[in-house]
């Protein structure tokens, strides 16, 4: 499978205020860490359930930086940094959808895991 790559679209770099220079490094941090603990991965199956555990996770913190954006406006205060990581994360679950020999890989494992769930008792 070819390399996967992610980054931090421009635009949200650019949404950053003057004195978001810290924000944008720490993005791009988190960014070209989980970049790299994609790719260090070799076998497609254990690729797929590690980018759905990924994706899981940016989807869980898309939600949680989407509720910080109402409750900071709600006390007046600025979202740009919450609307900024909100973003960074959307980005990164279309990135990962983007990649076509991986896509195919996390709709297949996303379904397995529907089903294996669908089956387990207790839940």
């Amino acid at each position: 499978m070819d390399e996967i790559s992610l980054s931090v679209p421009e635009a949200i770099i650019s949404s950053l205020p003057e004195d978001g220079d810290s924000a944008a490094r720490d993005m791009q941090e988190a960014v070209a860490g989980w970049e790299r603990r994609l790719n260090r991965l070799d076998e497609n199956d254990e690729l797929a359930s590690a980018a759905v555990d990924v994706l899981e996770r940016f989807e869980s913190r898309w939600e949680q930086y989407d509720d910080f954006v109402a409750e900071l406006r709600a006390w007046g205060q600025s979202p740009i940094y919450a609307m900024a990581w909100r973003d960074l994360h959307a980005s990164l679950i279309q990135q990962l959808y983007d990649h076509e020999e991986l896509s195919s890989h996390i709709d297949r494992e996303r379904n397995a895991r529907l089903v294996t769930d669908g089956i387990r008792p207790g839940r």
